[in-house]
């Protein structure tokens, strides 16, 4: 009989120790170490995985065959990009994201869009019938997809063998649960101990393997920490559910860059992939309005312009008010204070709300020129024309700064039929026989305020 121990667990990073103690010394954590029943003894499953009973041996990295990733191209071009090109064999892909933000819905899109490819969808949250009617309302029907609502992993691994499936889907980690290892389904002991059966059964198969995590209140992935350095990749799907849109963003990626980003839109048909940004974000109005200016940003290496909307009014209380939404707040009031002591604009007496359009979430510097010209605009109440943008950085002497990858920027909005771009003088190897639109270059936020209103 294999020796059982007990172990206390830290239930907020994973940390462990074999006596309980108040504070957790990894998090700083109080109360959260629950005890848990661990076995030393190695699970006959993973056994079963392994091609042959002998011991791997050591060799030199000069006799190592160079072997080149294959990737399967999915039907999803978003994910393509996120993952870096395809997904490739072997893979094992951590996908995380607040309840109903479309996790779930993502995945099943994929496995029943992509006829070309046997998927096996296993969920331990949700009933065949459930799965069903979700599928129903994608409107896609798929032979090769393959539906199994089970939580033990032993018996997930019978049916992965029956059916032979080219990609699985775990729907969630979290749910699923070892007969090795006595403690509850979602504990630390039994998602570590799942990760990497898991993990050993894609790189032995040489199949790709999808998991969808929970996260806490924090926004972090909920388990151990040790669950994203075991798998290859880690995707963040995130969004404001009052809102249609949603980003998918690569936080590590073993087969690839983690700079791409890819955009959905939420239907009721499913998600829809967002293919060129910059025309959904970006109103479509015939006349002018005060307070709105387009900046050009970069969401890791895909140019994007968005739509800024500020407004600034008298306070009606004693104290200013200064609220702003997909921006942040500190940069906001320090941009407030540079207009106030370079430009000579008085906004401390008057309340400021500013709004990134399509509530997506910016912290790019190169923002900081559309700010400054939404609140200059709207405190003027004179509008900027629609075919004008910009894309600079505001330093605290009030100088205008140059941004990286400008050409990228120019480009996107030469595409979008924009006229001119207001730009830092600053940037190097920049010149206007290189584009179609108008090069706006300015040095100070003077020139810039003579650039849009004269």
């Amino acid at each position: 009989m294999a020796k059982v121990k007990s172990a206390f667990f830290c239930q907020n990073c994973g940390f462990d120790t074999p006596k309980w103690l108040g504070k957790c010394p990894s998090c700083n954590e109080w109360n959260t170490f629950v005890e848990e029943v661990v076995q030393k003894q190695l699970p006959q499953q993973i056994v079963a995985f392994s091609k042959s009973g002998k011991a791997a041996k050591s060799q030199s990295l000069q006799s190592i065959e160079k072997q080149e990733h294959r990737r399967t191209i999915l039907s999803d071009k978003e994910l393509n990009r996120v993952l870096g090109g395809g997904l490739v064999a072997g893979s094992l892909i951590l996908f995380g994201g607040e309840p109903g933000i479309g996790k779930s819905t993502l995945l099943l899109q994929l496995a029943v869009t992509t006829p070309n490819l046997k998927v096996l969808y296993v969920s331990g949250e949700e009933s065949d019938q459930q799965i069903k009617m979700r599928s129903e309302r994608i409107g896609v029907a798929n032979e090769n997809c393959f539906i199994l609502t089970e939580t033990n992993i032993e018996n997930i691994f019978k049916q992965a063998e029956d059916v032979q499936p080219q990609l699985v889907v775990i729907d969630s980690i979290q749910t699923l649960y070892s007969s090795h290892i006595e403690s509850s389904p979602g504990s630390i002991s039994q998602v570590r101990e799942c990760t990497a059966q898991l993990l050993r059964y894609a790189k032995l198969s040489n199949i790709p393997v999808f998991l969808i995590g929970h996260i806490t209140k924090e926004g972090s992935l909920a388990g151990p920490k040790v669950l994203e350095h075991m798998v290859d990749a880690v995707l963040q799907f995130e969004g404001d559910r009052n809102h249609v849109y949603r980003l998918l963003r690569s936080i590590k990626n073993r087969f690839g860059s983690t700079n791409e980003l890819g955009i959905y839109e939420m239907l009721g048909t499913g998600l829809r992939q967002v293919e060129n940004p910059s025309e959904i974000l970006i109103t479509n109005t015939d006349s002018s309005l005060s307070g709105i200016s387009i900046g050009a940003t970069l969401e890791g290496m895909r140019p994007m312009l968005i739509e800024v909307q500020a407004l600034v009014s008298s306070a009606a209380y004693g104290t200013p008010q200064r609220s702003s939404t997909g921006f942040d707040g500190k940069r906001l009031n320090m941009l407030l204070a540079v207009m106030e002591k370079r430009c000579g604009f008085k906004l401390g007496a008057k309340d400021v709300f500013l709004n990134i359009a399509g509530g997506i979430k910016v912290d790019d510097p190169a923002l900081d020129l559309a700010v400054v010209a939404s609140v200059l605009s709207s405190n003027t109440d004179l509008p900027i024309s629609n075919k004008i943008c910009l894309s600079a950085e505001v330093g605290l002497s009030g100088e205008v700064r140059p941004v990286n990858r400008i050409d990228q920027r120019i480009y996107e909005a030469e595409k979008l039929g924009f006229e001119k771009i207001i730009i830092s003088k600053y940037n190097k190897g920049i010149h206007q026989k290189d584009f179609n639109i108008t090069l706006v270059q300015c040095g100070k936020m003077e020139e810039v305020v003579r650039a849009l209103f004269g």
